[in-house]
């Protein structure tokens, strides 16, 4: 597959490349995490004219960043907190996205909230929303609806009649988190930054007092070099403070890692028009339309254990079933679950002993000269974490450094999607592909369509579905690996696709199929083959044996028990705190 002018492949050729880059050119700025505010810290010095390399231990958003709720919203329970600021930010970030940066990965969401009191509750949430509306949450979409009880349930008639009393319809977004924040990285690397995945920070690099780099090791194969930057930013989520750790200098905040769970379930187990957000005693439970599937979360409970692999217990599925099963005619059972995942949210630790109130603002410290970090914050804000994490960064560079400029730098594949969509009928006509499929790619590669499909001139059969999990075809797993850095099968299954949650066999099934269809490219002979596969089963069969379990101790110990994809991985990396998993 050729690169096109003008985009970036994240593929072997330029792993390799990027290799003999990193050990042997002097950088701006090198980010340490490939979760979103890393690339998108990488996106934003590199638009500003800086010589940026950006390295991460597994794959992009294998951590926090592919386990979200798959929104892009401004909070509403935020509100409530009095976060007015964040909101705010959040909603202004949410515009952007839909209208200017990713409108291929970013899309409406209508959702139903139902209201259960009569008397102060409605007055007080159309105050709410009415102060979301303003804020900037009714720009691109519809402003907030009041709705009789016959209203509501004409929009989700799965919804018992007496679990509410009305409702309020509003809008909100949903966005595929894993694909999204590999764009950022590819729209990274477009302006030039040196992004690699499975690229572990080992150590940091000194000149009398500041930093002046990382020491980096191959997750594949253990090769090791060093990177020289003239200021490091610390990325990498809820695993900061072992990177901190690891730095031996003495952090500005701490982190808190905070577990939720969602389920996956197909679509016709819940009957409803519209997404639906649900008040818990804690937080709130959201109900969100996912191609076939329904998800369903999420849990806020603390997490101390590993890091790179937090594990769904039988409780926090129970937990999540329960609250849902409240207000729907026909229950859900463990029988109709498709797919769990879990993740950790990188709280600021501090402020409250409960998760569900801690800080979502983030926080951007100088740790020492040439040693920056940031946390804290939430998917939706990402860009603006990765302005201010290089405007603090700039006062460690030797020359004036440009403003932020990634308002108006739309992601690869977002010029020319609308129009693509409009001529889906004629783009399925040159590929032989109903124009569903077509608007399906649209949304998942935007402008890069051509890319993904051209390939199936030559080998018509990249064309076809893969087998056992026809919602995707043949041509997007090869596309996967040659353009976009997916290194092994599980980078393909659970964040170039999300085979993973959204089948019953956990992507299983058509392991096989997909490490035959990608061996050419990433140069695996039938014994890589083998090997892939069954680490990929037994990493399906770690996460499901633990989501039978009672409680975090006995899952963790199932799950951390697979196999890693990346044997050259270190869990702890020595002179780091034994506790930890292995870092971005």
């Amino acid at each position: 597959m050729d690169k096109q002018p003008g985009v970036q492949f994240l593929g072997p050729q330029q792993r390799e490349q990027a290799w003999e880059q990193l050990g042997s050119e002097q950088f701006d700025v090198v980010v340490i995490g490939g979760g979103v505010v890393g690339v998108g810290a990488a996106l934003d010095a590199a638009t500003r004219g800086l010589k940026v390399a950006l390295v991460e231990a597994r794959d992009f958003a294998s951590g926090t960043s592919s386990r979200s709720s798959k929104m892009f919203h401004g909070g509403l329970r935020y509100l409530e907190q009095l976060e007015f600021g964040l909101v705010a930010e959040a909603l202004h970030e949410r515009e952007l996205s839909m209208s200017t940066l990713a409108p291929h990965l970013v899309k409406p969401l209508k959702f139903l909230f139902p209201l259960t009191h009569r008397g102060w509750e409605r007055p007080y949430m159309a105050a709410g929303f009415m102060l979301y509306d303003r804020m900037g949450g009714a720009k691109s979409v519809p402003a907030q609806k009041h709705l009789t009880r016959a209203g509501a349930l004409r929009m989700a008639p799965g919804l018992k009649r007496g679990a509410l009393i009305g409702g309020i319809r509003y809008y909100d977004t949903v966005v595929d988190d894993a694909r999204h924040t590999m764009t950022v990285a590819r729209t990274a690397a477009h302006y030039g930054a040196v992004v690699r995945t499975s690229t572990q920070v080992v150590g940091f690099l000194r000149e009398a007092d500041r930093v002046s780099g990382v020491r980096v090791r191959d997750s594949e194969n253990g090769a090791t070099t060093e990177v020289k930057g003239h200021v490091v930013i610390n990325a990498t989520g809820v695993w900061t403070d072992e990177i901190q750790a690891l730095s031996r200098q003495r952090g500005r905040f701490r982190v808190r890692a905070s577990k939720g769970v969602h389920i996956v379930v197909p679509r016709d187990r819940i009957v409803s028009d519209s997404a639906i957000i649900l008040r818990t005693e804690k937080s709130v439970l959201f109900v969100i339309p996912w191609g076939n599937h329904w998800i369903i979360g999420t849990t806020d409970t603390d997490w101390n254990l590993d890091l790179a692999h937090p594990a769904a217990t039988e409780a926090d599925i129970d937990y999540i079933l329960g609250h849902v099963n409240k207000v729907l005619v026909t229950p859900l059972t463990h029988d109709d679950i498709d797919g769990v995942y879990a993740g950790l949210r990188p709280l600021l630790a501090g402020e409250s002993d409960e998760t569900s109130k801690l800080s979502r603002e983030h926080a951007v410290a100088r740790v020492a000269p040439g040693l920056i970090a940031i946390a804290g914050g939430k998917y939706t804000t990402y860009r603006v974490m990765g302005k201010d994490a290089v405007d603090l960064a700039a006062e460690d560079l030797p020359a004036a450094v440009a403003s932020s400029i990634t308002e108006k730098v739309p992601l690869v594949g977002a010029d020319g999607y609308f129009a693509l969509v409009n001529q889906a009928v004629h783009l399925g006509q040159l590929y032989g592909l109903h124009p569903y499929r077509i608007k399906h790619l649209l949304g998942r590669y935007g402008s890069l369509i051509d890319e993904v499909l051209a390939p199936g001139k030559e080998s018509p059969e990249l064309l076809q579905p893969i087998t056992d999990a026809p919602d995707y075809l043949q041509a997007e797993a090869v596309y996967a690996v040659a353009a976009e850095g997916a290194l092994h099968l599980e980078d393909i299954l659970a964040r170039r696709t999300r085979i993973s949650i959204e089948y019953p066999h956990r992507g299983v099934s058509c392991a096989e199929q997909v490490a035959r269809l990608v061996a050419p490219i990433l140069g695996w002979d039938d014994a890589a083959i083998d090997r892939e596969v069954e680490t990929y089963r037994a990493r399906v069969e770690a996460e499901v044996l633990s989501q039978a379990q009672p409680d975090d101790l006995s899952a963790d110990a199932l799950r951390v028990a697979a196999p890693e994809a990346r044997a050259e991985i270190l869990e702890p990396v020595p002179g780091t705190a034994p506790s930890g998993s292995a870092r971005p």
